[in-house]
């Protein structure tokens, strides 16, 4: 157990550890005595100075390269004005959505608007619009025109190319051309983006950055003519046009394998998409950053605090504050996930010096409560593992080192991680450690010392795992582990817990509803698991089609991409309010979904009994459930309403939820007309 935290004043804290904040209004920029800025970073997120905020860290990279950089943090988009507040860059605007996807941030699985934004202060909604990122480069070239604008961030990165949009319920064309940007730099974008200031201020053109690693770009039309007529010798990968995967839900699938075989940056092709007659080249993703470098990013001077100018605390912020990132990429290729198609496969990872730096540092902290509520990354248990052989690592195509079964060339060495765990936790003014980041079963089965370090010193009394599903054929469509492998992990980790003397440790399995390939069956099955197993899970993951990811693909063509076998998905909201409903079907208001869902899957035999899943005869806080739900829907409540949304219009200046963002009313019935005409026949 280490001692008791030094306390040293917050100013103290500060002037040892941390630098200014970026200049926000033209007000800070002058009080630092400058003349003009060289790059106006506008994001759709709070400004917060952690290294788990991409704003903060391309700040940081760019001030210690010698840029001087002010922050537009979620503009009113429906004027130019905030752009023009700092006077006209030198070099660019960088645009981003934020560390979301807008849309995912804006609304839900069921196309719902969501009630807080966890990026702004004080959970506010409304602060940034629908598809971010377009609205913000054309308030950028409308402020200034012929400054170059830059887009990046997770929202551009997912959208580089032709994609499918669950929201539009479309496929849209590649976001570069949408929002007129000069440039989309794709993937985690530290080493980009000070390269591109670097070729900027020694004069370089847009043209001459489109050689980098890690960009997309649109050729003009003279130059996607040359394109075209050298396509079938020229040394790219063609890719279906947007008219074909508009068109074609066979070609919106081959290119979907094409994109995903071409994600290892030591042999992935450079891929060229005409939209029409203009092309969209995108340049193979930017190698992996050295440890040596993923130490320089995160030992910069960061106040890991929201800017002062905030009065409301930022909810993200408050969630990771007092976490420490360890690595970035993850090899597991989920088809579900985002992570590998923006962070990459390959796990980068920073030294445990530079780890412990920033323990120290956060221990110093006069604020900080002595828990580290976070240790990891994308996934907690993947530091330093690589490849063994960088030789065969250069050549693969696999898109999952785990995947049928983990890798035999896969360095699977817990040794590193537990040595650091044990380090952190030793740390003067440090109580506990934490892993909050998700772990990879299959992966910490390896390593037996792994799991009774977890048990022991790691887990605040409930540890989150995610399972996903437990039917065979759902699981070989996300890229996951048979549901046995998870039943091998939670008789460890609770043996290792009674061991350590903490028997009443509990496993947290996540489930996911409505994922391509699960229908009503897969679902009951799950649902009879949970109930054999005694779990009642708290929440509902619902499946949501995010912008390329592989299981997208499934779930708008209704092919698997790389066997192009079909793949039937529940997109009707009916049949995904019944998955989601059995994943909790002990909760009374759901009896009458479950009810509903037992009887059209065929399986009435689930209703009562030891083995049911229900009662027969719903209980009373059921019927009330319902009868609120009722109420809820007529009063223009939209919580048990599955309705769907008008997405907001940017360009009409519109804001989340100021088009549909209530629910449709039922005409024709009111609240206690029936108990009404009884009484009168009475």
């Amino acid at each position: 157990m280490s001692t008791a935290p030094t306390r040293i004043p917050l100013s103290l804290w500060q002037e040892r550890y941390a630098a200014p904040f970026a200049p926000t209004t033209a007000a800070e920029v002058a009080a630092r005595g400058w003349d003009a800025v060289d790059i106006v970073f506008v994001t759709g997120d709070a400004y917060v100075d952690h290294p788990s905020f991409a704003m903060a860290i391309l700040h940081r990279v760019l001030e210690k390269a010698g840029f001087r950089v002010a922050i537009l943090s979620q503009p009113d988009w429906k004027t130019c004005e905030p752009w023009r507040q700092f006077g006209r860059p030198r070099l660019f605007f960088a645009v981003s959505a934020g560390n979301m996807d807008s849309l995912i941030n804006h609304y839900t699985a069921n196309k719902k608007v969501r009630n807080d934004d966890a990026y702004s202060p004080g959970g506010r909604i409304g602060l940034r619009p629908d598809r971010a990122t377009l609205p913000y480069c054309q308030r950028a070239r409308e402020a200034f025109p012929g400054v170059p604008v830059i887009a990046g961030g997770v929202e551009a990165s997912l959208r580089r190319l032709a994609h499918y949009d669950y929201w539009s319920d479309t496929v849209k064309r590649s976001i570069l051309l949408d929002s007129k940007a000069d440039l989309v730099v794709y993937g985690m974008g530290e080493g980009s983006i000070v390269t591109i200031a670097q070729k900027l201020k020694a004069g370089g053109t847009l043209r001459d950055l489109r050689a980098l690693r890690g960009v997309t770009y649109a050729l003009g039309a003279k130059e996607s003519e040359a394109y075209a007529a050298r396509a079938a010798d020229a040394p790219f990968e063609l890719l279906p046009s947007f008219e074909q995967v508009r068109d074609s839900k066979e070609a919106f699938a081959e290119a979907t394998r094409l994109i995903h075989t071409n994600t290892n940056p030591f042999n992935a092709a450079t891929l060229v998409q005409f939209h029409d007659r203009q092309a969209v080249v995108q340049n193979p993703p930017a190698l992996p950053i050295s440890r040596e470098e993923m130490d320089a990013v995160y030992d910069l001077p960061y106040n890991r605090r929201p800017h002062p100018s905030y009065t409301e605390p930022v909810p993200a912020h408050e969630m990771i504050k007092d976490s420490v990132t360890i690595l970035r990429g993850c090899f597991g290729g989920c088809t579900f996930c985002s992570i590998t198609a923006h962070q990459g496969r390959i796990i980068q990872s920073r030294s445990p010096e530079s780890v412990l730096r920033e323990v120290e540092k956060l221990a110093a902290d006069p604020e900080f409560k002595g828990i580290i509520s976070d240790i990891g990354g994308a996934t907690a248990n993947m530091y330093t593992m690589r490849c063994t052989r960088p030789e065969v690592e250069a050549k693969c195509k696999r898109l999952s080192c785990v995947h049928p079964t983990v890798c035999k060339l896969l360095g699977t060495d817990h040794g590193p991680l537990i040595e650091l765990m044990r380090e952190a936790r030793e740390t003067e003014g440090v109580r506990k450690v934490l892993v909050s980041s998700g772990i990879r079963m299959d992966l910490a089965q390896l390593s037996p010392e792994y799991v009774r370090e977890l048990a022991e010193h790691h887990t605040g009394g409930r540890l989150k795992v995610a399972p996903e599903h437990t039917s065979p054929k759902v699981l070989e469509l996300m890229k996951k582990p048979d549901i046995d492998n998870f039943g091998v992990f939670a008789d460890q980790f609770q043996q290792a817990s009674a061991a350590a003397g903490k028997p009443k440790q509990q496993i947290v399995p996540y489930f996911i509803a409505s994922h391509p390939g699960s229908d009503l069956a897969e679902m009951i099955d799950l649902a009879l698991y949970l109930k054999q197993n005694g779990y009642r899970p708290d929440q509902v993951q619902d499946f949501i089609p995010a912008p390329f990811d592989i299981a997208t693909c499934m779930y708008y063509a209704g092919l698997d991409p790389f066997t192009k076998k079909p793949v039937q998905t529940a997109k009707n909201l009916t049949d995904r309010k019944m998955q989601r409903a059995l994943m909790q079907f002990f909760k009374p208001e759901n009896y009458f979904t479950v009810r509903e869902a037992l009887i059209e899957a065929g399986r009435a035999d689930l209703i009562g009994g030891c083995e049911g899943l229900i009662p027969v005869q719903p209980p009373k806080e059921a019927i009330e459930a319902r009868r609120r739900a009722a109420n809820r829907a007529v009063n223009g409540g939209e919580e048990d309403n599955d309705h769907y949304h008008t997405v907001a219009n940017p360009a009409r200046g519109e804001a989340p939820g100021e088009r549909g963002a209530g629910p449709v009313r039922p005409t024709g019935y009111r609240p206690g007309r029936k108990t009404q005409r009884r009484r009168k026949k009475r």
